[in-house]
């Protein structure tokens, strides 16, 4: 299904687990450079399930060069030392790229009782941002949200991430609580 012109939506699967990470740490690399990222392999392993539902948004290539994106899953494989990697390094042309997901579960409001969706997780390449792609997985996850009879959608943002909370307060989320962090060496 097509999202916007020249992006296709398609529903993840326990098959696009190492994509799922790969964004979880290029999300984190881009917000803390240098961090230690290993163990979010191990995050998507515990929470990753049929209950957690995964949106992959591919950016149809007609024919350019993206050393950027992540290759789709009808060219995608696992990088090996021997193997080179992906094409031995190069992606082919003419195939779609993963550029974008939202990755959602389940949260217990802890004022009231009740179940909620949870975002685990947006994110976008750079290159493909400012297009609408995050607003539109935002309003389908509302929907999936909605249709199970959720009330509400939480998220958690990093404050250093000011083009997400700006995203967010635009589509009318707003700061319940505050997670305080208190460094002790």
């Amino acid at each position: 299904m097509l999202i916007l012109p020249d992006y296709q939506l398609y529903v993840g699967s326990s098959l696009d687990r190492a994509v799922l990470v790969k964004f979880m740490q290029q999300t984190y690399q881009e917000l803390f450079p240098g961090g230690n990222i290993s163990h979010l392999a191990d995050t998507v392993d515990q929470y990753f399930s049929k209950d957690t539902p995964l949106w992959l948004v591919e950016f149809l290539d007609k024919g350019e060069d993206n050393p950027d994106q992540l290759p789709s899953h009808q060219n995608f494989s696992l990088s090996s030392p021997r193997s080179g990697g992906i094409e031995g390094g190069k992606e082919k042309r003419g195939y779609s790229h993963r550029v974008a997901c939202l990755w959602m579960g389940n949260a217990i409001d802890q004022v009231s009782g009740d179940r909620h969706a949870h975002i685990f997780l947006l994110y976008v390449l750079p290159k493909h941002r400012r297009q609408g792609i995050a607003t539109a997985l935002m309003r389908l996850g509302e929907e999936w949200a909605k249709a199970r009879g959720d009330r509400q959608i939480g998220l958690q943002v990093f404050l250093v991430n000011q083009p997400a909370v700006n995203l967010y307060s635009k589509l009318g989320y707003q700061t319940h609580s505050l997670s305080m962090v208190k460094p002790i060496l």
